[in-house]
């Protein structure tokens, strides 16, 4: 069950809907009787018995079985009752265990919340400690949903800027590195919680984290890391120093956003990442420095495929640093790179192939930095509609199958210096 569904009803909710006693017991009597005499209709039936002798004199051994006969019928009876009994009994026992466990619950996520608050920095840090604790134990998704939110507001609150290494400022950058260690813990183990399996005790697997607008300059761990479901956003997150790894991920369902996030010194790693169904999105997303590697990636399917998901840089900018998709497979995605800007930085598509999607780089601009497509397959008609190229250095070396879409047209005649196409694209059509 992922977070965003409807969790089940608790056990105390469930008590609100027992049947009376009575109703209980005069429906399990009936089903009894209804059990039992389908029962005997079959025991007739496979006997072959096709009438009974009615000249037959009721004799001892016959009054003896009857007697037996009612006595079973009670202690059945009896069994019955004790059985609808036992089993409210164990309806109730478990809505008070739950009510329990809920206010034991209340209380801890009060403390935690409280350390949270708390001044001291080392108060602080153990308020983390035990609220990630207290998610792990949480009697419901419901509950554990809440404390997760509460460690993501935690590092979405803004912080005093780093006031540097002067005598004067000591104390001021000590306590920001204290803080900064805080949120940097809290990232630590979100990753830990999300990279064990869902049959594991502490697995957040399937509930929503959202990290939206949180500056991650330091590391954080989603190698192997499973998003089954629900929304993991990190929409206009700012990705400034430190290693973000989601090697191995596996993206099978709900939505993951980095719209409008900035990619400036950090290393972000999807290599190998796997997924089959969803969305991935970086709208608006700015690569200004930094590297961000695809490499190897296997979206949607055996291989390396981005196929059946809606995978978009729809608007993105590359101004700087490097990003690599080398060896991935575009497989009927929409929109891709549509309204993309190359202007600086390098960009890999090395061997990348691009299967019948739609957009792809339509209206896409190159105005600076390289681009590499070479080794690159073409095998439907991808388009470059409406892409401007006005600088930088694009290459399309040794790229196989025919030219996309618009390609030619945008390149324009002659070929500028700064792109490189393949021989046969060049010549006229037979």
């Amino acid at each position: 069950m992922t977070a965003n569904q409807r969790p089940r009803s608790a056990p105390d909710d469930r008590e609100l809907r027992l049947w009376k006693a009575g109703w209980a017991l005069a429906v399990t009597f009936a089903a009894a009787v209804l059990a039992a005499g389908s029962v005997f209709y079959s025991l007739v039936v496979l006997l072959d018995i096709r009438e009974i002798d009615s000249t037959a004199k009721l004799d001892a051994s016959t009054l003896v079985d009857l007697v037996k006969l009612s006595f079973g019928v009670v202690a059945g009876a009896g069994a019955l009752v004790a059985l609808v009994v036992a089993y409210r009994r164990q309806r109730v026992d478990e809505a008070g265990a739950h009510r329990e466990a809920t206010r034991l619950h209340a209380e801890r996520f009060t403390a935690a919340v409280s350390q949270l608050g708390d001044n001291s920095p080392a108060v602080r840090l153990g308020g983390v400690h035990a609220l990630v604790s207290l998610a792990d134990d949480a009697p419901d998704h419901s509950l554990r949903q809440t404390c997760i939110d509460v460690l993501c507001a935690y590092v979405q609150l803004p912080y005093p800027p780093d006031p540097g290494d002067d005598p004067a400022c000591q104390d001021e950058h000590h306590r920001y590195l204290a803080l900064r260690k805080i949120r940097h813990t809290i990232l630590r183990l979100i990753g830990d919680r999300y990279r064990r399996p869902e049959t594991i005790h502490g697995s957040w697997q399937g509930f929503d984290l959202d990290l939206t607008d949180v500056t991650i300059d330091g590391d954080m761990n989603f190698t192997g890391a499973v998003f089954s479901g629900g929304t993991v956003s990190f929409t206009g997150a700012v990705f400034s120093g430190g290693t973000v790894s989601f090697d191995t991920a596996s993206f099978c369902g709900g939505t993951v956003s980095f719209d409008r996030a900035s990619f400036r010194g950090s290393t972000v790693s999807f290599s190998g990442a796997k997924c089959w169904v969803g969305e991935m999105s970086f709208r608006d997303a700015l690569f200004s420095g930094g590297a961000v590697h695809f490499v190897d990636a296997s979206f949607s399917g055996p291989g390396r495929l981005f196929s059946g998901l809606k995978v978009s840089f729809r608007g993105a900018v590359f101004s700087g640093g490097e990003v690599s998709f080398v060896n991935a497979q575009f497989v009927g995605c929409a929109e891709s790179f549509v309204h993309t800007v190359f202007s600086g930085g390098t960009v890999h598509f090395s061997s990348t192939d691009f299967h019948g999607g739609k957009g792809f780089f339509r209206h896409a601009e190159f105005s600076g930095g390289r681009v590499s497509f070479d080794r690159t397959s073409f095998f439907g008609r991808e388009s470059f509609v409406g892409t401007v190229f006005s600088g930088g250095e694009v290459s399309f070396s040794e790229a196989k199958g025919s030219a996309p879409d618009g390609l030619l047209v945008a390149v324009g005649t002659p070929v500028p210096a700064t792109v490189t196409l393949p021989p046969t694209w060049l010549l006229p059509n037979p």
